[in-house]
């Protein structure tokens, strides 16, 4: 069975954030992840991780440019990262380093590096060649952490560079460094792609994928929730060999306190 690892940006949302990190444990999640933990001081952050005894598996890098220099809780309205948009190329830079700063100090093996908006009138082309070049770079900052790139669904964030499994794995095939990847979120992958079974059974054995993530189709609830089989997935991803993390980046269905813990029936023992 794949070993779960619980999003702090979207489960517990009655808690305040460090206090999710306990709740975790008591839900019998051993790794969990987040967003942007940008808000919290690293120490603070880390206390409560050892405390619990979990690992800490992801990270994105920040969103916005206030984020990468500032403490910030989320992102800002026409900002999602700037991995492709040419001219920003510093403010990219700035992010990665910030994330790496935290993913070092809790170490956090996987680094979510957001591809940020399409710019009106600027040819894909170039937007494609931005942000390969800016994946090298950061690729280049350090061995001991991996990044990944992930295909987004525009119904949800409109305008967002990147869409599909095959675009991702083809800019991390030019990237050609080894700790640069593809974050597989089967629930964006269901909005654009469908043929979730298949896109597994194509993209996992490449090496190329490193790290996965669900959450229920369509209204992005706990993954018994919608048109996703996903106890026939679970199968498919152990028999073809996953051994990393499956990362639960859902909207619990009942926000209120105790909601997340009640919600995950899903979750076989």
């Amino acid at each position: 069975m794949p070993r779960f690892s619980a999003n702090l940006s979207m489960l517990y949302p009655d808690l305040p954030f460090l206090d999710r990190i306990g709740a975790a444990a008591d839900d019998r999640f051993a790794a969990i992840e987040c967003q942007f933990p940008y808000a919290w001081p690293i120490d603070v952050i880390a206390q409560r991780v050892h405390q619990h005894g979990l690992q800490f598996v992801l990270i994105n890098t920040p969103a916005s440019c206030a984020a990468a220099g500032v403490a910030d809780r989320g992102m800002h309205p026409g900002e999602r990262g700037f991995g492709c948009v040419s001219g920003r190329e510093a403010d990219f830079r700035e992010g990665v380093l910030r994330a790496l700063d935290y993913a070092t100090a809790l170490d956090v093996p996987c680094i979510h590096a957001m591809a940020g908006l399409a710019s009106d009138g600027v040819e894909r082309a170039r937007l494609r060649a931005t942000l390969v070049e800016n994946l090298a770079w950061a690729s280049a900052q350090t061995s001991g952490v991996t990044f990944v790139i992930e295909p987004i669904n525009p119904r949800d964030n409109p305008g967002y560079f990147l869409n599909t499994q095959a675009d991702a794995h083809a800019i991390v095939a030019d990237v050609a460094a080894p700790n640069v990847k593809v974050l597989m979120d089967l629930y964006h992958c269901q909005v654009v792609e469908g043929d979730l079974a298949t896109k597994l059974e194509r993209w996992l054995p490449t090496g190329q994928v490193g790290h996965l993530q669900i959450a229920g189709a369509p209204r992005r609830h706990e993954p018994d929730d919608g048109e996703i089989a996903y106890p026939f997935l679970f199968e498919r991803i152990d028999a073809l060999g996953w051994d990393g993390w499956v990362g639960c980046e859902y909207r619990p269905r009942d926000p209120s306190p105790g909601g997340t813990t009640a919600g995950l029936g899903w979750r076989p023992s």
